[in-house]
């Protein structure tokens, strides 16, 4: 049989990357992609040491460039920030938002004060975990990064908002009790996060990059660990769905479907990570809702 003899170039410098020799005629282009990966070597982690990897006494190590990076911190703390402020300037009614006759006016509606307090509350709560409890297993990101997720975060922040303190805004449908129902899921959910992010950092001592099969401890909202490897996840969708139901507003809704579709993603990639990783992982845990997903 007739075989190909495939060549790879980096597209911008024209340089030779990779000779492939001996590919099938029928070899897709998937296929061709897995064989250049083969011939490149697996990536290398920082802690790796050189007499454990696969290599006799000449190593052969190949350096890609990454393109412009940024802290992790950073990011997060400039996603974060953003939210807590644009809401304020539409809770304060600041100039040039909802017209003159409103500057500087108040709501005469409850849930629209308690709104804002759970709105703070829950950025407040992401930048102090960001600079005292997350541990982050890599130092840096795509610069790109943040200006996506400052794009997402700001702008979901601004559109919910603008509704929930504008001048015309209705109450929910069944009034105080839905609110109370509404901000007990919230208080509940933050809490369970917080949880779920402290037993996350005590697992990782600082300066490790360690990891282990997170269990339940004594908190009881830990025990979410023996339905589903993401329970920080599940706790977030959650407060979320608390802030729908509390303020009714569709962006809300919008807001909580979004992040629950990505926050889905990267709970299945964790799961199945975990999965790989440890053999004896739980088998009854799910990515992020217990027993279905």
């Amino acid at each position: 049989m007739k075989h190909y003899e495939v060549e790879i170039l980096d597209a911008k410098t024209r340089e030779k990357l990779c000779f492939l020799d001996k590919v099938e005629p029928q070899a897709t282009i998937a296929e061709i992609k897995n064989l250049f990966t083969k011939t490149q070597g697996k990536s290398l982690k920082d802690e790796d040491v050189l007499q454990k990897l696969p290599v006799g006494t000449t190593a052969t190590l190949f350096f890609r460039d990454l393109g412009a990076q940024i802290s992790w911190v950073t990011v997060f703390l400039t996603e974060y920030a953003g939210p807590l402020f644009i809401y304020l300037l539409f809770y304060f009614r600041v100039p040039f938002i909802y017209g003159h006759k409103y500057d500087f006016t108040s709501s005469r509606h409850t849930v629209v004060h308690l709104a804002c307090i759970c709105h703070s509350f829950h950025y407040v709560k992401r930048l102090l975990e960001t600079l005292f409890v997350h541990r982050f297993s890599h130092g840096t990101m795509p610069l790109r990064n943040i200006f996506k997720n400052c794009t997402y975060y700001w702008g979901f922040a601004a559109w919910m908002a603008y509704y929930i303190n504008h001048p015309l805004y209705t109450p929910p449908t069944y009034g105080a009790q839905q609110v109370k129902l509404a901000l007990t899921i919230f208080v509940i959910c933050q809490l369970g996060n917080f949880s779920i992010h402290m037993a996350l950092r005590d697992l990782r001592p600082a300066g490790s990059k360690t990891r282990k099969i997170p269990y339940p401890t004594k908190n009881p909202f830990t025990w979410l660990f023996l339905l589903v490897s993401c329970p920080n996840y599940t706790y977030e969708v959650g407060s979320w769905i608390g802030f729908a139901i509390m303020t009714q507003c569709v962006p809300v809704a919008l807001f909580s479907l979004v992040g629950f579709t990505q926050m889905t993603i990267w709970a299945k990639g964790k799961h199945r990570s975990y999965l790989k990783e440890f053999r004896d992982y739980p088998p009854l845990r799910m990515p992020i809702i217990p027993f279905l997903l």
